[in-house]
């Protein structure tokens, strides 16, 4: 019996409880924090901070932007912002050209060596675009 096997899964394994390991990072790291100025600051600044800093920790590790998470985005705005915006097409492989200056004599000389150029007779193709346009027939 054949199965068909799930292709493009973007599941991460739960580590903690609910929680992936990037998620438990984000949250534990804010916790510790909130931890070390309940002691350290008045509790007025531990309640903003807090507030803040929880805040922010659960947006990290739970808001997702396109199918992308919060510090993904960040990442790829701030490389957005910071690169360059020109985009210019270059062919690879293809070396830049460089034409050396060419004094004034060498270009009067060129001029009067190159023969005149023959002056061919009316193409068989717009011979052909006269007799389809007036219809007639060929001789």
């Amino acid at each position: 019996m054949q199965f068909t096997v799930p292709q493009f899964i973007e599941k991460e394994a739960k580590i903690v409880g609910p929680f992936t390991f990037k998620q438990f990072v984000f949250i534990g790291v804010a916790g510790g924090i909130c931890l070390l100025l309940y002691f350290i600051v008045p509790l007025y600044v531990f309640i903003l901070a807090t507030i803040f800093l929880l805040g922010g920790a659960f947006a990290l590790a739970f808001v997702k932007i396109e199918r992308a998470t919060l510090p993904v985005f960040i990442k790829n705005l701030i490389i957005f912002l910071f690169s360059s915006k020109v985009y210019l097409w270059k062919k690879r492989g293809a070396p830049s050209k460089i034409l050396p200056e060419r004094k004034e004599e060498e270009e009067e000389i060129e001029i009067k060596e190159k023969p005149t150029p023959k002056i061919a007779e009316k193409s068989k193709l717009s011979q052909l675009f006269t007799r389809l346009e007036t219809k007639n027939k060929p001789r």
